[in-house]
Parts: structure tokens; C-alpha cells; sequence
């Protein structure tokens, strides 16, 4: 009888550190100015843990954006090789960046329903 459990805690307790370690590298050591302020949304770990996908917002204008996708990627080699150091895992899953657009998908919802009338911003009423 197998322990494991669906979704693999241990995939997600590694990208859950990932994610905390990554956040310290992008306070404490990563030096790239093309690097905009950036937010670790998730990091989700393949089943065979070869690949690590970090999901990321970043705040700014479309060439922040555009720049620190560039920064990120070429970093990617040296993030990767800092946390094998940090995280101490026999195999270190190869680090892909992946920009969210949940957050900029929400803010552009929210400004299409702020310019609707008032009548179409009211809830329907319960159907019976």
C-alpha cells in the first residue's frame, strides 16, 4: 500500500520551497537591472520532478514586462544552480518562467464591468 497521495505532496512541498527560495534570490542576489519587481504566483513541479514551472506578475509597463521575461530566462541557469545549492536535492528540476496574466486578465475584466451601466452591475435576482 502506497503513502502517496494525489497532486504528490512532495512536488508541491518542493515547489513551495522553490517559491520561497526564489523570493529571497530576487531580494538578496539577483543583480540583473532588467529584472522588474517580480511576484512568484505558483511554482508547479512535474510528476517526475525533471521540470519546475514558476508562474510570475510583474509590475510595470509592457517593456518592463517584456524585459524582465528576457532577464528571467537568461537568469534561469544561475537561479537553477543557486537553488540546487540552497535546496540541497539530489536532482534540481530544470526552472522555466512562465508570465501569469491572471492578475492583468482581472484588472482588464474589472475595467470592462466598471464601464457598463449601473442597471447591468446589479446581481440578477434568484431565479425560483
Amino acid at each position: 500500500m502506497s503513502s502517496r497521495r494525489p497532486g504528490g505532496s512532495r512536488t508541491v512541498s518542493v515547489g513551495e520551497q522553490i517559491r520561497r527560495e526564489l523570493g529571497q534570490l530576487f531580494i538578496e542576489g539577483l543583480k540583473d537591472p532588467r529584472i522588474g519587481f517580480v511576484t512568484i504566483s505558483s511554482v508547479k513541479i512535474s510528476s517526475d520532478m525533471s521540470v519546475a514551472v514558476v508562474n510570475y506578475t510583474v509590475l510595470g509597463s509592457d517593456k518592463s514586462v517584456r524585459d524582465t521575461e528576457v532577464g528571467l530566462e537568461q537568469s534561469a541557469g544561475w537561479l537553477r544552480k543557486e537553488l540546487a545549492h540552497r535546496m540541497k536535492l539530489r536532482h534540481m528540476p530544470n526552472v522555466k518562467f512562465c508570465l501569469d496574466k491572471n492578475l492583468e486578465n482581472s484588472m482588464h475584466i474589472n475595467a470592462l464591468l466598471v464601464t457598463l451601466p449601473e442597471e447591468d452591475r446589479k446581481p440578477l435576482p434568484p431565479e425560483a
